[in-house]
């Protein structure tokens, strides 16, 4: 087995807090169409469109409120008020503004790890809103690369370690989605580590690989140094001699 020398973090809901601003402009945009259906259809309305969009639109808050109009379009038979789309407008905007929040142990954590290992930042969605929380966070400097990706595949993993690190197998991926963060990077054949997020966007739902022996859960960053620690006791006891 190789040494580590390489981690990835997710940025979204695994440094800092995210997708509770989504999921309030959401409530928010289903009262705007409280005429026209209840907060649940309206809601799956949206992530059908969301859904849909992807492809097209990508990963952010842009996408996102390019959906919300869209839906709105769709569940007003095309009559959906000027004044609506313009507060839709508006809610993405505030949106893009809002503050950053890290999450508990993750400035310690990072800090921590910085000068031992590589840290690549490895995040996906819109550059200039994922660039500004990036730098509203304070964490910046402590990453050797960033890289903003529209997509997170094992293709992704496998390129971005070769390029900053020694390759996926020394390296390990941190984040709360396992859809995005995990599977692929093991994949990859890397390590991947499963921080949950209790508000983690549905679309990024699979199944915990359980049984693949690069899997791990923690319960919060603080975790992280003690698994690495672990993870460095296993290398060494299997490598011959």
């Amino acid at each position: 087995m190789q040494s580590l020398t390489t981690i990835g973090f997710d940025a979204d809901d695994t440094l800092w807090q995210n997708e509770q601003f989504f999921r309030m402009t959401e409530k928010r945009f289903a009262a705007m169409l409280a005429d026209h259906g209840e907060e649940k259809q309206i809601s799956a309305r949206l992530l059908e469109a969301e859904r849909r969009n992807l492809a097209i639109y990508g990963f952010g808050i842009k996408g996102f409120t390019l959906s919300m109009i869209e839906t709105a379009i769709e569940v007003t038979d095309g009559r959906v008020p000027a004044s609506v789309i313009s507060e839709i407008l508006d809610a993405g905007r505030e949106m893009l503004g809002h503050p950053i929040d890290p999450l508990p142990h993750a400035r310690e954590t990072v800090e921590k790890l910085a000068g031992t290992f590589r840290l690549v930042l490895i995040t996906k969605g819109d550059l200039f809103d994922q660039e500004r929380k990036l730098a509203g966070s304070g964490l910046g400097d402590l990453f050797d690369a960033v890289e903003i990706v529209s997509d997170k595949t094992a293709a992704t993993y496998a390129r971005l370690f070769s390029r900053h690190g020694d390759g996926p197998a020394r390296s390990m991926m941190v984040g709360n989605s396992l859809k995005s963060d995990v599977v692929p990077a093991i994949e990859a054949g890397s390590w991947g580590v499963h921080v949950p997020h209790e508000l983690t966007w549905v679309l990024e739902h699979v199944e915990a690989p359980v049984a693949e022996p690069r899997f791990r859960q923690i319960s919060d960053l603080g975790q992280l140094p003690d698994l690495i620690e672990s993870i460095a006791k296993i290398e060494s006891i299997a490598k011959p001699g």
